[in-house]
């Protein structure tokens, strides 16, 4: 009588153990082990990624400054972002604008959807306006938004 055992492992070294393990005690019955299907897919390391174009609106604060910025986070590529160049490749648009005196106005439009992703309003005192800018977005894509 053979019996189908379902083993669920989080890694491929555990399927490969438990395979192992399982097999030598196959053996030691005098029973074959008979593995179905193929093995379960690992995470692949090429992780889909969402593309940003950075627009500055702002006369003192670059767009350049503020891709260095998003790309020196380590959320930047956890989130599977990417900056781009060209504004027709992008998936998500982040624009930067200066409201008064030392406050700017961030927002990040979905370009496939045209919904707002993240947005608001950061000062220039006490710290740069793309660090800000950059932390804020990538916290707000953190908690939720796709």
């Amino acid at each position: 009588m053979s019996r189908l055992i379902l083993i669920k492992a989080k890694s491929l070294a555990g399927c490969v153990l438990l395979l192992t393990t399982a097999g030598m005690f196959a053996a030691a019955m005098g029973q074959t082990l008979a593995v179905a299907g193929p093995p379960p897919a690992m995470p692949s390391a090429a992780v889909t990624q969402r593309k940003v174009f950075v627009r500055s609106k702002a006369l003192l604060v670059r767009a350049a400054v503020v891709e260095n910025k998003l790309m020196k986070r380590s959320e930047f590529n956890q989130l599977g972002l990417t900056v781009t160049r060209n504004e027709a490749d992008a998936d998500i648009i982040l624009e930067l604008r200066h409201d008064v005196l030392t406050k700017y106005i961030y927002s990040a439009v979905d370009t496939r959807t045209q919904t707002v992703l993240a947005g608001g309003k950061v000062s220039s005192l006490g710290g740069t306006v793309a660090g800000k800018v950059a932390k804020r977005f990538l916290k707000q894509l953190a908690q939720g938004h796709p």
